[in-house]
């Protein structure tokens, strides 16, 4: 069902209580547009492998090759019976793409520097009146194959095969790990900070020159080990370039846990310094001028090496070293990591600093609003099955929105979960010591489930603190898995008590948040990748969640989301995530109850209430409040080939039941659509791009008539493209929820950017090397100002 009823989108994306008033002039108030515009769509959709409803009305644009395509007239069945993936950025022809800067540039003062890898979240602060020119963050998340063939979790079958390190940086990793390999590893994350500047012939965005140009990377500031009296105050760099010398570019920590934890505890010998910032997914960009930029998937262990422990003491300090972790090969204390960190990328004095009062879990991202005269409010997803939606309010107020000032708000305030209820309402839960402890049982959130299919996955785990003495424990530290199994016995202990019965310290509470959550009864969900407030109505939260399935973290209430396929039927709904809402009941946001809607489930526009669309991820909303966003779908299962040398097919097959995850093959690459919000074509999902082959696109940002974004991970765990081609037959819903087969050809890996033409940021190089990189979209003709 990717087309909703003009009533279902004003009162989603309009406001609940005035839209069907409000009608076509839904945005009057949004600064710079008087009305909403009502004229028909103005570019043609990409034609994506799957059917979609739109296809039956309008005509779409079908990629043949790089820069080429074709119109395809609408159609009543809009099945292709075959389709050729082509690796590229693929635009609507009246659009042009072009690349801003890619992996391994040399943009910055010292020459031995190079942009990251793995591009994620895009913030742009302009310099001056105009957005012609500013400054450009960008998160670099984690690096994989092809850099390294030694990167975490690269396929067996690559192993030995060439990688693009050598050719684009210009020399050879070690051949095996240690300090040196693992700390170029951890250099590519974090994030760059670059000038971009289009007062040029072209429009187009270009890095300039600054010596503001600077990286702030996963060791930043490990010249700071020199003060520990413990083993690693001799690793103080990873090789002999000038910028593997450990500096004092150190980031700190602000709010509770940075006083009663890194201070208190003190684990590392270094109190309130920390050595860099990594994992970096998504972010926002404050009214202010700076980034909090979101550091997720910092959890290590034996196969994803770059990371730190994720499990905590009652202290709050970690339960210790993981083994072949690179906290253990640099000291990193695991406590220190999975914050949001505040940087300024116009002023190199302003030290970047981790706000722990917004808790220490897998951050996606964060959307605030501040308001003159009201307290700051936050929102944050946590990304991971069983994640948890969040609330952050400060106890001071906002004096002015663009004052520098506002940093200092993220320092106390209180922290929030959802708790969603079946009927539609919801209450936000404090975590604070005297909370009482009151976890959703298993059976309860694994209910329908269970009823459906007479079992549930992972038992409906819920993980909670692990305590000695409590449910059969004789450690402190980590996690505990309370499941169907066993909560008859272990769930009664847990219950009726505070959160000061299991931390000391509010700092401590915080460096264990997600436990915390689950222990205070906060509702588990499904990965929540992206939250955006409003833009017109700003008590309304948008929340994209990106898959249903449970996982060893967690199981999302089966009440609220999808966990699964629930029938053999061959269009039963499908767990592929949603698009949802929270509207709160305070006018300020500041209050502790709220509403909650469900406006689109993901999966194939064939299957029951499916959107036409996997795995949404991020979102952001136009100068005319239209709704964009992004897809999220596993590497290992785009056109129905897992990765790795022998891209093997996947098995989908529309009866199977449970988690299905494969099903998200028939989509191709990830894409990037279009949802306006107003006008004849409201509420119609449409096309806008597809990525190049293995990619994800991240980090929408709208500047001006330009949607800058990254294309992250092209070739991801695939050998460098070298021509050979990928084919099968894959099992497809058509739009009456039927079966048909699609012949998908694909390359096996990918070339891009380097097989775009060199005008446009490539090599023409039809077997170059994949670079993550960040692209500028735009208008071949622009429409005075606008995007679309």
């Amino acid at each position: 069902m990717s087309t909703f009823s003009r009533r279902q989108l004003l009162i989603f994306f309009g406001g609940s209580a005035g839209a069907a008033v409000l009608g076509d002039k839904l945005l009057t108030g949004l600064s710079g547009v008087a009305e909403a515009t009502t004229t028909p769509l103005n570019f043609t959709p990409v034609r994506l492998p799957h059917p979609l409803p739109i296809y039956q009305t309008q005509r779409s644009f079908l990629p043949t090759g790089i820069g080429q395509g074709q119109n395809i007239a609408p159609s009543t069945t809009p099945n292709l019976p075959s389709y050729n993936v082509i690796d590229d950025v693929v635009v609507p022809p009246e659009y042009e793409r072009y690349v801003i800067v890619s992996w391994g540039d040399r943009v910055f003062p010292n020459p031995d520097e190079y942009f990251g890898y793995n591009c994620d979240y895009t913030g742009f602060i302009p310099l001056g009146r105009t957005n012609d020119e500013g400054f450009l963050w960008v998160n670099h998340e984690y690096v994989g194959f092809p850099l390294s063939d030694l990167a975490p979790e690269a396929p067996v079958d690559v192993q030995g095969l060439p990688t693009t390190f050598p050719p684009v940086i210009g020399r050879s990793l070690p051949a095996a790990r240690g300090v040196e390999l693992e700390g170029e590893f951890l250099y590519n994350v974090g994030g760059s900070i670059i000038r971009i500047s289009r007062r040029n012939s072209a429009r187009r965005y270009t890095v300039v020159r600054d010596p503001r140009n600077r990286r702030i990377h996963g060791l930043s500031g490990l010249g700071i080990n020199r003060q520990r009296s413990d083993r690693y105050q001799s690793v103080t760099s990873w090789g002999t370039l000038s910028y593997q010398q450990g500096d004092q570019n150190y980031l700190y920590g602000t709010g509770p846990a940075a006083t009663q934890v890194f201070e208190s505890v003190n684990a590392d010998g270094l109190g309130n310094k920390i050595i860099g910032t990594g994992f970096n997914c998504s972010g926002g960009t404050s009214p202010w001028g700076t980034i909090l930029t979101a550091e997720e998937n910092f959890q290590g262990g034996s196969a994803f090496f770059v990371g730190v422990t994720e499990a905590v003491l009652p202290n709050g300090s970690q339960t210790g070293y993981t083994p072949e972790t690179i906290g253990e090969r640099f000291g990193l204390v695991g406590e220190k990591y999975g914050w949001m960190v505040e940087i300024d990328p116009v002023n190199p004095g302003f030290r970047p600093r981790k706000h722990t009062a917004l808790g220490r879990f897998r951050h996606e991202n964060i959307t605030m609003r501040a308001e003159a005269g009201r307290k700051l409010v936050a929102y944050m997803g946590d990304d991971r099955r069983g994640g948890h939606t969040w609330k952050f309010v400060s106890d001071g107020v906002v004096t002015s929105p663009n004052s520098k000032a506002n940093s200092n708000l993220w320092e106390q305030g209180t922290l929030y979960v959802a708790r969603y209820n079946p009927d539609g309402t919801g209450q936000w839960i404090p975590l604070r010591l005297n909370t009482p402890t009151n976890p959703i049982a298993p059976s309860i959130i694994s209910s329908v489930e269970f009823a459906a299919r007479g079992l549930a996955q992972n038992n409906g785990r819920l993980p909670l603190p692990r305590r000695n003495g409590i449910a059969g424990q004789t450690i402190d530290g980590g996690g505990f898995n309370c499941d169907r199994t066993n909560e008859a016995t272990a769930l009664p202990q847990y219950q009726g008590r505070t959160l000061a019965d299991f931390y000391p310290t509010q700092g401590a509470v915080l460096c264990d948040a997600f436990l915390a959550a689950n222990l205070v009864g906060g509702t588990p969900t499904a990965r929540p990748e992206d939250l955006e407030i409003h833009p017109i109505n700003r008590r309304e939260v948008f929340i994209s969640y990106t898959d249903g399935a449970p996982g060893s973290d967690g199981y999302p209430d089966s009440r609220i989301f999808q966990v699964a396929k629930l029938s053999t039927d061959v269009n039963a709904t499908q767990q592929s995530g949603g698009l949802y809402k929270i509207i709160e009941d305070s006018a300020d946001s500041t209050g502790l109850t709220f509403r909650w809607q469900r406006f689109a489930q993901g999966g194939e526009a064939g299957s029951v209430n499916g959107a036409g669309f996997a795995s949404i991820d991020n979102l952001v909303f136009d100068n005319q409040a239209n709704v964009w966003g992004v897809t999220d779908m596993s590497t290992g299962t785009h056109n129905g080939f897992n990765v790795g040398a022998a891209g093997s097919p996947i098995t989908i097959n529309h009866t199977s039941t449970g988690n299905i995850a494969n099903f998200t093959g028939v989509f191709g690459n990830n894409w990037l659509f279009f949802i306006p919000t107003s006008g004849p074509d409201a509420g119609r999902v449409f096309p806008f791009a597809q990525g190049p082959v293995r990619c994800e696109m991240t980090g929408p940002t709208f500047v001006g008539d330009t949607l800058i974004i990254s294309v992250q991970h092209p070739g991801e765990d695939s050998p460098i493209n070298d021509g050979t081609i990928l084919s099968r037959s894959i099992e497809m819903l058509a739009l009456d929820g039927t079966l048909f087969n699609q012949t998908r050809t694909v390359p096996r890996g990918s070339s891009w950017p380097g097989n775009i033409p060199t005008t446009d940021g490539g090599q023409n190089q039809p077997q170059g090397f994949p670079r993550p990189s960040v692209i500028g979209i735009q208008r071949r003709n622009p429409i005075s100002g606008r995007f679309v």
